[in-house]
C-alpha cells in the first residue's frame, strides 16, 4: 500500500509527510484478537449483490476448510455482517450451526452439536452486510452523479465484506461472482469468464476466475459504470480504469506500467503471475493505492494525470506508486509476511523497489537526488526521542495500523538500499529472486530473507539486518581525523535534539562506505569504538552512494575540506546527504545555525536542483521554528541576495529546457517568494497564476506550481473565490488538489475561516479534510486560528475525518514550539480521546518539545549571525 498525502506546495514539505501516519483505526479494546489456529482455509466462494442505492449488499459463501484437530466450534473473523444461516459439511454430515459474534474481537463464532472430525469440511454462509462511508471493508464511494461499491481490506477489513479467516498466513485461493446492476461492469482481481443476464431483469451477473493462493486483504471488486484504456506488456493485458470522462487520464500510467512490468520481470526473473493487471481510479479513498493482487486501486491522484498540465514530481509520483503497487505483486502478493510484525517486508521492499525503474524509465528525473532527500526525512523521523524498532509487536487492528508508518516504508527500504550498497546490485538481485523462489505462494519472515541473502552473498547481512530491525533509532558515526591508512570511529545512537544525549548503549552492524577515485570500499563497524581501514582518494568521505542509514559527524578539518571540495568530488545524492547530516548536527545542537547557513551560501550556484532543494528545505525550517519576525525580516534580505542571482540566470522557460532546469527554477522561485518576499518574483507569481487559471497548459507546470503557492500566499479573495471555483469544475484531479490545497496558504484571517468551515463542508471530500486541516496547522500564519476552531469544532471536525486518518490531526499539532501551546494539545486529546493515537500524541509532545529546544539554542546564534558583516 502506498501511503499518500495530497501534495504540499506552499514550501519544500519534507517527503517524509507523504508517510504521516496513514491507517490508524477505530478504537478497539487491546486484547488478543487472533484466530486460535486449529482451521485453516482452502477455497472461498464468494457471490456478492450489492445495492447502491441503500448502501446495503447480500452475500452468499463457501468455505472450504481443513481442520487440523476434531472440533465444535469454528472461530473466524466478521464485522459489520448480519447472519442469516450458516451449514457446516463434513462428509456426508451437514448440520446447521449457532452464531456468537464477538464485536470487540471482530469475530464470530459457528458452534454445532456434532463434534466435526480433523480433515476436510465445508462451512456455507448466507449474510447481508452494508456498504459503509469509512473508506475501508466493502465501501461507498461516491460522484456527483451515482455511487460505486469499492473495497479495501488492508489490513483487516476483508472481514467487512464476507466472513474469512482474516489473518495474512490464511492463504486460500477465490472464486468471486458480483451480481451487479444492467449497465454496471464488475472489476476483481482476475479475468471476467462469463456475463449472464439475471438472476432479475434488472440484474447481471458477472463471474471471475479463481485466483491463486493468497491472503484476504488483497482481495478486490469493485460496481460501478467504470471506463478502461488498455496496454499490453509481456503479454499481460493492461488497463487503467477511472469514472466516466477521465479514463484517459489513465493512458501515462498504462504507459509507466508497460514498462514497470518488464523491469520486474526481468528483475525478479518470475514472470508476474496472473492473467491481466488492472489499476482503478477510486473517487474516495483513504490511502495512496493498494496493491490487490491483479486488481490495483488508486487514489485518482496517484494515478490519473493530464501530461500537458502535470509537474515532473507529479508525473514521477504516478509512475513510482503504480511501480510500487506492482513490486508488491511479487513481493507482498506472491510472497507474504507471515503476520503483520513483518508489515515492512511489504512495504519497505516497495519503497525500496519503487524509484528502481522510474530512474531507468526517465533518468532525466534525477530520482537518485529524490531517494537521497526522502532517506534524510526519514531518519529525521527515526531521531526524534518517540520511536520504534522496525519489527515490532501488534495484535489488534489498531497496533496493526499503526505500522503503517514511515518506519515500515522509509526505514526498512532506507536499510535494503543500504545492504544492497553494500553486497552489490547483482548479489542482492539474487538473493531477492532466491527468496522469492523458496516461497511462492506462501508466507515468510524477516529472518527467511535475510537469511537468503547470507546466503547468497557469504557476507553478515543477517547481523546487519537483525541490529537495523530489532532496534529503533539512527546511527550516529563520529570520525576522527584520518591517518594515512585508518581512521578511529565511535557509533551511537543519535537523537535530533540537543536535551537528548546519544546512547552509546546501543549498538549496530553498519556497512560504512567510503569514497574512492573509482567506486566504494565498504567496512564494518560492530562496536562502540572501531578502528576502520580507509582507502586512499581525493576527499575522505563515509557515505559512498548516499544510501547509509546512519548520521556522519566529522572533525571540523575534515567537514571543511569535504565542502570545499563536494562540487568536484561528490555526486548529487552525495552532497544531498553531507548537507542533511550538517543541518541534523545543527538541530541535534551539534552545529551552529550561521555555519549550516554559510554551507548554504556555498551551495547556492549548484546546478542540481536536489541539493538546491534540501539546502533550502532547512532554510524554510529556521524560518519557521528559529527566526523571530525581526530575525524572518533580515533572513528575507539574506535568501533574497544569495539567491536571486541564480535564479535569474535560468528564470526565462525555454523550450530546451531540462527537467532538472524546470525543478532548479521553482525551487529558487518558491524560496525566494516564500522567505524572500522579492516583490519581483510575488509579482510574478501574480501574473503566471492568472495564466494558469485560464488555461493550465499555458504555462511549463513545475513554475505554474511554485507560482501558486507564492501568489496564494500573498492572495486576496479574488483569488481565492478563482481557486474555489476551479476546484469546483476542473476534471483534472491533478488541478483539483493543487487548486483546493492552495487554500491553505491565504494568510488573511478572513480567508483562513472560510477554508477551514470550507474543509469541514460536504463540499471537501472527506478524504481530503484531514490533509487540508493538517497543513493548515503546519502553517506559521494559520496554526494558531487553525488550532482555535478544532478546539471549538471538535465534533464536527472528527465527523468530517475518517477513523483511518484521524491521527494524521494529531500528529500535526506538533508544528507548535512552545510550551503553553504544548500543554494546551495535551489537555485537549486528553480530554478529546482519538483512537490508536497514543504514539502520534507522544510524537507531537516530544516535535514541540524540540523546537522550544531548537529556539532557544539556535535563535541568539541565528540573531549574531544575520547581524554580521556576511550576513549584512
Amino acid at each position: 500500500m502506498a501511503v499518500d498525502t495530497m501534495p504540499h506546495a506552499r514550501t519544500q514539505v519534507s517527503p517524509l509527510f507523504r508517510y504521516i501516519p496513514l491507517a490508524l483505526a477505530v478504537c478497539l479494546p487491546l486484547v488478543a484478537q487472533r484466530l486460535p489456529g486449529n482451521v485453516h482455509p482452502e477455497h472461498y466462494s464468494l457471490s456478492l449483490t450489492p445495492d447502491l442505492k441503500t448502501a446495503t449488499f447480500t452475500g452468499e459463501e463457501t468455505i472450504e476448510v481443513t481442520l487440523a484437530q476434531p472440533a465444535k466450534q469454528i472461530t473466524l473473523n466478521a464485522a459489520e455482517i448480519t447472519f442469516k444461516d450458516v451449514t457446516i459439511r463434513s462428509g456426508a454430515d451437514t448440520q446447521g450451526a449457532t452464531v456468537s459474534v464477538d464485536p470487540d474481537k471482530e469475530q464470530a463464532v459457528f458452534e454445532v452439536a456434532n463434534t466435526i472430525p480433523a480433515g476436510r469440511a465445508t462451512i456455507h454462509i448466507r449474510y447481508t452486510g452494508i456498504l459503509n462511508n469509512e473508506l475501508r471493508g466493502f465501501y461507498l464511494s461516491k460522484t456527483p452523479t451515482r455511487n460505486y461499491a469499492v473495497t479495501q481490506f488492508e489490513p483487516t477489513d476483508a472481514r467487512r465484506a464476507f466472513p474469512c479467516f482474516d489473518e495474512p498466513s490464511y492463504k486460500a485461493i477465490f472464486s468471486v461472482t458480483l451480481v451487479v446492476d444492467i449497465g454496471d461492469t464488475a472489476i476483481s482481481n482476475t479475468n471476467i469468464i462469463y456475463d449472464r443476464p439475471g438472476p432479475v431483469a434488472t440484474k447481471h451477473t458477472i463471474k471471475f476466475a479463481t485466483t491463486p493462493k493468497m491472503s484476504t486483504y488483497l482481495v478486490a471488486f469493485l460496481v460501478g459504470d467504470f471506463q478502461c484504456v488498455s496496454g499490453q506488456s509481456e503479454g499481460i493485458p493492461i488497463r487503467a480504469c477511472a469514472t466516466p470522462g477521465k479514463q484517459d487520464l489513465g493512458k501515462f500510467a498504462v504507459s509507466a506500467a508497460e514498462f514497470v512490468l518488464r523491469y520486474y520481470d526481468n528483475y525478479f526473473g518470475i514472470r508476474y503471475p496472473l492473467p491481466k493487471l488492472d489499476l482503478v481510479a477510486i473517487p474516495d479513498f483513504e490511502a495512496g493505492a493498494m496493491e490487490n493482487f491483479g486488481c490495483i486501486t488508486y487514489r485518482e491522484t496517484d494515478l490519473l494525470i493530464d501530461e500537458k498540465t502535470a509537474s515532473i514530481r507529479a508525473k514521477e509520483n504516478v509512475a513510482e506508486v503504480v511501480a510500487h503497487e506492482m513490486a508488491h505483486q511479487w513481493f507482498g502478493d506472491l510472497v507474504t509476511m507471515q503476520w503483520w510484525n513483518n508489515l515492512w517486508l511489504n512495504e519497505g521492499f516497495a519503497t525500496w523497489m519503487e524509484t528502481k525503474p522510474v530512474a531507468v524509465w526517465h533518468p532525466e528525473w534525477n530520482v537518485p537526488q529524490q531517494d537521497a532527500r526522502e532517506l534524510s526525512a526519514t531518519m529525521n523521523y527515526d531521531a526524534q526521542k518517540v520511536t520504534r524498532p522496525i519489527r515490532s509487536q501488534v495484535e489488534t487492528p489498531a497496533q496493526i495500523n499503526e505500522q503503517f508508518d514511515p518506519i515500515s516504508y522509509g526505514k526498512a527500504g532506507g536499510i535494503l538500499a543500504m545492504v544492497e550498497n553494500y553486497l552489490g546490485e547483482e548479489t542482492f538481485r539474487r538473493g531477492v529472486h532466491n527468496y522469492l523462489e523458496a516461497h511462492l505462494y506462501a508466507n515468510a519472515t524477516a529472518e527467511d530473507f535475510w537469511n537468503a541473502q547470507t546466503k547468497t552473498s557469504g557476507k553478515p547481512v543477517d547481523k546487519i539486518m537483525s541490529s537495523f530491525v530489532a532496534q529503533p533509532g539512527v546511527p550516529l558515526l563520529t570520525f576522527s581525523a584520518p591517518g594515512k591508512d585508518s581512521v578511529a570511529v565511535r557509533e551511537q545512537r543519535f537523537y535530533l535534539s540537543s536535551s537528548m544525549n546519544s546512547d552509546t548503549n546501543q549498538t549496530w552492524t553498519i556497512p560504512v562506505c567510503f569514497k574512492k577515485e573509482y567506486g566504494n570500499d565498504c567496512e564494518l563497524v560492530t562496536s562502540p569504538q572501531q578502528t576502520l581501514p580507509v582507502p586512499s582518494g581525493p576527499i575522505f568521505f563515509a557515505d559512498a552512494g548516499a544510501m547509509g542509514y546512519y548520521r556522519t559527524n566529522y572533525p571540523p578539518e575534515v567537514r571543511t575540506s569535504i565542502a570545499k571540495k563536494a562540487d568536484r568530488d561528490l555526486t548529487p545524492p552525495e552532497r544531498i546527504a553531507f548537507t542533511s547530516d550538517q543541518w541534523a548536527l545543527t538541530v541535534s545542537g551539534r552545529g551552529n545555525v550561521g555555519d549550516y547557513l554559510n554551507l548554504v551560501s556555498d551551495l547556492r550556484d549548484d546546478p542540481n536542483a536536489g541539493v538546491i532543494s534540501e539546502a533550502t528545505g532547512a532554510v524554510v525550517t529556521v524560518n519557521d521554528r528559529i527566526a523571530t519576525d525581526d530575525d524572518r525580516k533580515r533572513l528575507a534580505g539574506w535568501v533574497d541576495r544569495e539567491f536571486k542571482p541564480p535564479y535569474e540566470k535560468i528564470h526565462l522557460v525555454r523550450s530546451d529546457d531540462t527537467p532538472n532546469r524546470i525543478e532548479l527554477r521553482g525551487d529558487l522561485f518558491s524560496v525566494l517568494g516564500d522567505i524572500g518576499e522579492d516583490p519581483a518574483v510575488i509579482a510574478e507569481s501574480r501574473d503566471i497564476t492568472e495564466r494558469w487559471l485560464k488555461n493550465q497548459a499555458s504555462v511549463e507546470p513545475t513554475l505554474a506550481t511554485a507560482a501558486r503557492t507564492v501568489a496564494s500566499t500573498h492572495g486576496d479573495a479574488t483569488l481565492y473565490d478563482q481557486l474555489v471555483q476551479l476546484y469546483k469544475t476542473s476534471q483534472d484531479p491533478i488541478v483539483r488538489t493543487g487548486a483546493l490545497e492552495s487554500l491553505t496558504n491565504f494568510r488573511d484571517p478572513a480567508l483562513i475561516h472560510r477554508t477551514l468551515a470550507y474543509v469541514i463542508s460536504d463540499q471537501v471530500r472527506t478524504q481530503d479534510a484531514t490533509y487540508l486541516l493538517a497543513a493548515l496547522l503546519m502553517h506559521r500564519g494559520s496554526r494558531d486560528l487553525t488550532w482555535q476552531f478544532i478546539r471549538e469544532n471538535w465534533d464536527r471536525v472528527k465527523s468530517r475525518i475518517t477513523p483511518l486518518a484521524a491521527s494524521r490531526l494529531v500528529y500535526a499539532t506538533g508544528s507548535f514550539c512552545t510550551t503553553e501551546a504544548r500543554d494546551q494539545v495535551t489537555a485537549f486529546f486528553n480530554e478529546h480521546k482519538v483512537a490508536a493515537a497514543d504514539r502520534a500524541m507522544k510524537q507531537a509532545v516530544d516535535s514541540i518539545n524540540r523546537c522550544v529546544d531548537l529556539r532557544e539554542h539556535q535563535e541568539p546564534k541565528l540573531k549574531a549571525w544575520l547581524a554580521s558583516s556576511s550576513a549584512e
